[in-house]
């Protein structure tokens, strides 16, 4: 018998249960299409979130205050030193660093003209618009300050300018944050959002402005930006060394974006496998079914295999025949799963234009090879009960 009599005969079998055969391909297209698309949503999210943290460069490296330290017995501790702008003006000489951004934030009410905002409000220094790529729509960011004489001055995001001036100019005219008076020296361009954080609705003064606002004694952060050919490990080294002389102890802890997005891959690469994995189940669900219809199959086409195994069909040939069925319906559920998935996944590009699709050829092909030996281990048990017949038993059966 040919490979394509075999088909032909393998397309008239399913075709006459037609029913059944699209009941059992849909049922194993939703594994199929499950696996793939559970895949791509935690591919999707983990570049998503990676572009997130990479959005303001590679080459960063975060210095908080406070240093954990662990005193027997499992007892621990969190040391809590300050950060000073002195300490940002330090790191800010040494050779390997390109800026260095002292870091306040905190939420107050922003007004001006009658209207008002509940909105964030982030201390930085004059370096902050070049270190993290903020580009001026109107007037001019912050000026180099004096730590000692804070000056009274704000950078508006482009809603909250929106917001609270509508259409007119707002540089040089005042805005109220927590009582206190601030006078806008510019106004920055759209910028986005930061892992769901609107960049856009801030307000940007000095940092020790910040500080007397906020009411605080320590900078909450210092971000120092590095030059791109020197490895983080050593300027997190070098950091750590003139930090430590300063200070005369190790009391503040050092987070590189190199650990950061490590660990962040490491979580969401579990998220994506967990995802799968339920995937997977639905998919084993699916084999089920199939090797249920096959079983159910054999039952009643017993007449028929008699008459194959009657006409001189061999039991090696009758079995080919019964697992190549059940590979059929395996890989065909497999093609229109991942059609279902290519065409939510191509609505999804239009729903949420700031979020990656992605969508690995890599795991179709391994999914359809998955759907294709699960359909071959459904069929084995049928293909083997079906070539086991006697054939005058089976022509017997009505």
């Amino acid at each position: 018998m040919q490979f394509i009599d075999k088909l032909n005969w393998i397309k008239t079998s399913l075709y006459s249960q037609r029913k059944r055969t699209w009941l059992t391909v849909i049922g194993f297209a939703t594994g199929i299409a499950a696996v793939v698309l559970m895949n791509s949503i935690g591919e999707s999210l983990r570049q998503y979130i990676l572009k997130e943290f990479t959005q303001f460069g590679s080459n960063i490296i975060a210095v908080s205050p406070g240093k954990a330290q662990t005193f027997g017995l499992g007892g621990l501790l969190k040391t809590v030193r300050p950060l000073s702008l002195s300490d940002s003006e330090h790191l800010q000489a040494l050779p390997e660093v390109v800026f260095t951004v002292p870091v306040i934030a905190g939420t107050s009410k922003v007004q001006a003209q009658g209207k008002f905002r509940h909105t964030d409000v982030v201390g930085v220094n004059h370096m902050a618009a070049d270190a993290w790529q903020l580009n001026l729509a109107s007037g001019s960011f912050l000026p180099e300050d004096d730590i000692n004489r804070p000056r009274q001055l704000a950078v508006l995001g482009s809603l909250i300018k929106q917001s609270l001036f509508g259409q007119s100019n707002a540089v040089g005219q005042f805005i109220h944050i927590s009582g206190r008076r601030f006078r806008i020296v510019g106004v920055l361009h759209e910028k986005g959002q930061f892992v769901g954080q609107s960049l856009d609705e801030m307000v940007y003064i000095p940092t020790a402005s910040a500080m007397q606002l906020f009411n605080r004694e320590s900078l909450m952060e210092i971000d120092i930006f590095y030059h791109e050919n020197i490895s983080s490990t050593l300027v997190a080294s070098k950091v750590t060394q003139h930090l430590t002389r300063l200070h005369g102890r190790e009391d503040f802890t050092i987070v590189t974006q190199d650990d950061m997005i490590s660990s962040l891959d490491n979580i969401l690469s579990i998220i994506k496998i967990a995802g799968s994995s339920l995937g997977l189940i639905s998919l084993l669900v699916g084999a089920v079914g199939i090797a249920t219809i096959m079983s159910i199959t054999v039952n009643e086409r017993a007449s028929e295999i008699g008459l194959l195994r009657a006409i001189g069909f061999s039991t090696t040939l009758v079995r080919q025949l019964f697992l190549m069925e059940a590979v059929v319906l395996a890989v065909v559920s497999g093609f229109i799963g991942y059609l279902v998935v290519m065409l939510l996944l191509l609505i999804s590009t239009f729903i949420l234009v700031d979020v990656p699709v992605e969508a690995d050829i890599v795991v179709f092909l391994l999914t359809l090879v998955f759907s294709a030996v699960i359909g071959l281990l459904s069929g084995i048990y049928p293909a083997v009960q079906a070539a086991k017949l006697p054939p005058i038993e089976a022509l017997r059966t009505q």
